[in-house]
């Protein structure tokens, strides 16, 4: 059984099949990118491709996978809700880092691409369950066109700026709400513990394919 992961960049492949090698030698990877997914959910809605999504994990099925990851945070509502439709096990890679986040009293969600928020705080609220931490959202203006333009440095820069602008003051942490944030982690002098997803979406799926097999 094998695991598939559903990209909205190819940026991600490299950064995951590393992971994979680092953390879970042996697993068999399928990377399937489709850009024109976040392209429409952008400028309709993460709802108006759930047909799309879906025919996206069915392609997935179709070739072996038992557990597919959807790594767009976008998306990932729909992806999940996408899975009994299918008939396979959706994750989305950002759940893992939400749980692990509302042990916080204060998380500070930082983003590049607007349409990203709202499903990072759903999902934050619903992992929070009884308990309320105080949610708060920062836009990264301008990073996304860096990140269209190839200019991964200046994408990670400006993400790394942004979370060096957080007033540390209230505690808490702070949570990358797209998965290619994560290495502006290493670029930050915050010092609020700065949460991505890769690694810890990556943990969880690998999981769920054991658990399979």
């Amino acid at each position: 059984m094998s695991l598939a992961l559903l990209h909205t960049s190819a940026v991600h492949v490299p950064v995951f099949d590393g992971l994979r090698d680092r953390d879970h030698p042996g697993l068999a990877l399928r990377h399937l990118v489709a850009e024109d997914l976040l392209v429409r959910a952008r400028a309709e809605g993460p709802e108006a491709v759930a047909g799309a999504v879906r025919d996206a994990l069915a392609e997935a099925v179709a070739g072996g996978a038992g557990v597919v990851l959807c790594t767009c945070s976008t998306l990932g509502g729909v992806a999940e809700r996408s899975a009994a439709a299918v008939g396979v096990r959706v994750l989305r890679v950002d759940r893992p880092m939400a749980a692990e986040a509302v042990r916080a009293e204060r998380i500070v969600v930082v983003a590049a691409v607007e349409s990203t928020l709202e499903p990072t705080l759903d999902l934050l609220r619903e992992e929070s369950g009884d308990r309320t931490p105080a949610l708060t959202t920062l836009l990264v203006d301008g990073a996304w066109d860096r990140f269209l333009a190839g200019d991964r440095d200046g994408y990670l820069d400006a993400v790394a700026a942004a979370l060096d602008g957080v007033d540390p003051t209230g505690g808490g942490v702070i949570v990358l709400a797209q998965a290619s944030m994560a290495d502006a982690a290493e670029r930050t002098t915050t010092p609020l513990p700065v949460l991505s997803s890769p690694r810890l979406g990556l943990a969880a799926a690998a999981a769920a394919v054991r658990r399979h097999e």
